[in-house]
């Protein structure tokens, strides 16, 4: 099983690249495969690479369910 969560983006760097953050956790993405994203911007995010724009609504309302399985054990 895959899965892609949503990252806010807080820098964008060089090289299609951007600083990303979840839960003060920073990592180093690839922006490649998206087109103009920007500081504030929320993206899915799998194995390094943003895949796709998501509005904040969206990606508060994944991270509230991921939260809500983990703290039942669901995939533990």
């Amino acid at each position: 099983m895959c899965l892609a969560i949503p990252v806010q983006i807080k820098e964008i760097l060089a090289d299609d690249m951007a600083k990303v953050s979840l839960d003060g956790v920073v990592r180093v993405v690839s922006t490649a495969l998206v087109d103009n994203v920007a500081v504030g911007d929320y993206v899915v995010l799998h194995v390094g690479y943003a895949l796709a724009k998501v509005d904040e609504e969206e990606a508060r309302r994944t991270l509230s369910l991921l939260e809500e399985a983990a703290s039942l054990g669901v995939g533990a």
